[in-house]
């Protein structure tokens, strides 16, 4: 096993602070013609033995669009960790130009950009296009009562998103047949929770309100709720709380801290584990035609790097909740759980939306039952490896140290058993 190099949110200054060649220009992995040929190397294998991998390759540069906004940003760690990983691992001979703030193409527009070459590698967030990505949308529909806590519910919630997206052949055809790569088909930035202007979570407090929302499940838990759902994008979400053109919006902790939601929309409420909300996934990390030119060897490097990528990932969005919980108790705000009516209201409308997913096979039968076996392996995993939370998302502000918590072990397990028969051979 190669020595892991996780990247802490204490030192992000440190990193940012570092060099970083970014690039507008893509397509730059590759030539027309080449590509999947060469030796690989084992997983885990020594440097020694990489480097003899690599030795007769020439170097290469890729492009890789990061979902951070700018390497400030808490949620840039996942690309920093990445660039250096892959530069790390090939001892230099793969370059990452880092873009940032979706400068080469926009979220609608990933897939092409990945097809065509502008950008080699990229985090996308196929949740936008359920009409393209309609196996995407409906696992990520599936999410809903995921575990929500702190971080044992993240931790759970996200390993087991990931495994069961390996193990759908049918989200994973519907990205080759779009000309894609998944280097890791689905991944998690958080349970989503209720952010509003006005206190009050009950139906009768719902009722009547314009709600921001983020997928078509959400839509449905909206208007059960009595409210009125507005689709947006997310970069438009804080003016339109901040002039009350939205009353709420369903949002994840760490891109509301980033984006400063909690000053403008400071009354915060989660579910209960049993009914929480779902949308779990956001994105996904895809590579495109300039990935699969590469020789084996570098498209395992880039592959590898994901096994670390998890347990950064985790970093980020638990320090993002921290982060979001103090910007929203040093604006006033609080954070409750729902109201039981409307928890159960929301309960009950996930219900339907699994048998709407079982009704129509997009990805299979028995959705709902191996969700729920999946989510039961992964909490006993984590539970094995002593993984829990020291308080709830009320003062998670106060309890929680990222330095404290390594979820590489998990990650590693997590690799191994659902990423590694998926690895470039």
């Amino acid at each position: 096993m190669t020595a892991v190099r996780k990247f802490r949110p204490a030192h992000l200054a440190a990193v940012v602070a570092a060099s970083l060649v970014v690039s507008a220009c893509a397509g730059s992995a590759g030539t027309e013609g080449e590509g999947g040929g060469g030796d690989g190397f084992d997983y885990g294998a020594s440097q020694e033995d990489v480097d003899a991998a690599l030795d007769d390759l020439d170097p290469v540069t890729i492009t890789y669009q990061a979902g951070a906004q700018s390497p400030q940003s808490v949620s840039a760690l996942s690309a920093h960790n990445l660039k250096e990983y892959v530069e790390g691992r090939s001892g230099g001979k793969i370059t990452v130009d880092v873009v940032w703030g979706q400068a080469i193409a926009g979220y609608g527009e990933i897939d092409d950009a990945l097809a065509d070459g502008r950008v080699d590698i990229s985090y996308a967030l196929p949740i936008y296009q359920p009409t393209e990505h309609p196996e995407f949308n409906a696992l990520a529909t599936a999410t809903a009562g995921m575990p929500n806590s702190p971080v044992l519910g993240e931790l759970v919630g996200n390993a087991a998103l990931v495994d069961l997206a390996w193990n759908s052949d049918e989200l994973l055809d519907r990205y080759e047949e779009r000309g894609l790569t998944a280097l890791t088909p689905m991944i998690s930035t958080g349970t989503y929770l209720s952010v509003c202007r006005d206190e009050g979570t009950s139906l009768d407090d719902m009722d009547g309100r314009q709600i921001r929302v983020a997928s078509v499940a959400h839509e449905k838990q909206t208007m059960a709720l009595g409210a009125s759902p507005v689709s947006m994008e997310y970069v438009e979400v804080f003016e339109a709380l901040q002039r009350g053109t939205v009353d709420c919006t369903f949002a994840q902790l760490l891109p509301s801290e980033e984006s400063g939601l909690l000053e403008v929309a400071n009354h915060v409420a989660y579910t209960s584990e049993e009914n929480s909300l779902s949308g779990r996934s956001a994105g996904a990390n895809l590579a495109g035609v300039g990935y699969q030119k590469l020789p084996l060897a570098y498209q395992q490097i880039i592959f590898d790097s994901q096994m670390e990528g998890f347990a950064v990932s985790n970093d980020v969005i638990t320090e993002g909740h921290k982060r979001a919980i103090q910007q929203l108790m040093d604006a006033g705000g609080e954070v409750t759980q729902m109201a039981d009516d409307a928890d159960k209201r929301i309960g009950e409308v996930n219900d339907e939306l699994f048998a709407d997913i079982e009704e129509s096979g997009v990805i299979g039968s028995d959705v709902q039952e191996r969700t729920s076996e999946t989510v039961e392996k992964w909490r006993q995993i984590a539970e094995e490896l002593e993984y829990a939370d020291e308080g709830g998302f009320e003062d998670m502000h106060e309890w929680y140290d990222v330095d404290e918590h390594d979820f590489t072990p998990l990650a590693e397990r997590l690799f191994e058993e659902a990423a590694l028969p998926h690895r470039p051979q």
